[in-house]
């Protein structure tokens, strides 16, 4: 029995931190990354000008009356 704090607390000590860092890569490649790229390949191609003018002619800006 001497000893058994310490022996426990280093045991769990160590698989805290190993879950902890499985958490923290398997959140970094399967949500983080894949998010990067999605906002990546939408603005890649984005056009701040036509998405203007369809939310003008669709009547949704108020400052910006359609025509």
């Amino acid at each position: 029995m001497r000893g058994l704090l310490a022996r426990r607390m280093k045991f769990h000590l160590i698989g805290a931190f190993v879950v902890s860092m499985g958490s923290a890569l398997l959140f970094k490649f399967a949500v983080a990354e894949p998010r990067e790229k999605a906002y990546a390949d939408f603005y890649r191609n984005y056009d701040p000008m036509k998405d203007f003018e369809a939310m003008k002619a669709a009547g949704v800006l108020e400052s910006a009356p359609s025509k």
